[in-house]
């Protein structure tokens, strides 16, 4: 007698197809379309994630920018500044302070601009 795979096919299906629920067309009810978009889109969420970190850094240094602009300098400079001052702060933290604590930001400036 030999042994089917039902159940073990129709289990392993069935995790798949539920992944792509909500998917457009046959990419949720056609078995080689499912298998192709479930994949795809696994990657993608992978690279998604990735790619989020460069766009909020991009953001933060844009915010920078602007604060730094409005105190009479630049990115550029207030960053090479800090930097001579030895002041190890990360982007996200000083856009932060030039958003929430104006007066602190400004120390930073002068300081930066003196180092």
């Amino acid at each position: 007698m030999r042994i089917k795979a039902g159940k073990t096919t129709r289990r392993r299906k069935k995790k798949i197809f539920k992944a792509a629920k909500g998917a457009y067309a046959s990419k949720s009810k056609n078995w080689r379309h499912v298998v192709q978009h479930v994949e795809k889109s696994l990657n993608s969420r992978y690279t998604g994630r990735k790619d989020r970190k460069g766009e909020f850094r991009s953001m933060w240094i844009t915010r920078l920018n602007a604060a730094c602009r409005e105190e009479g300098t630049t990115y550029a400079k207030f960053i090479n500044g800090l930097k001579k001052a030895e002041i190890t702060l990360n982007r996200k933290m000083l856009s932060e302070m030039a958003l929430r604590d104006a007066s602190s930001f400004k120390q930073l400036v002068e300081l930066s601009q003196k180092g």
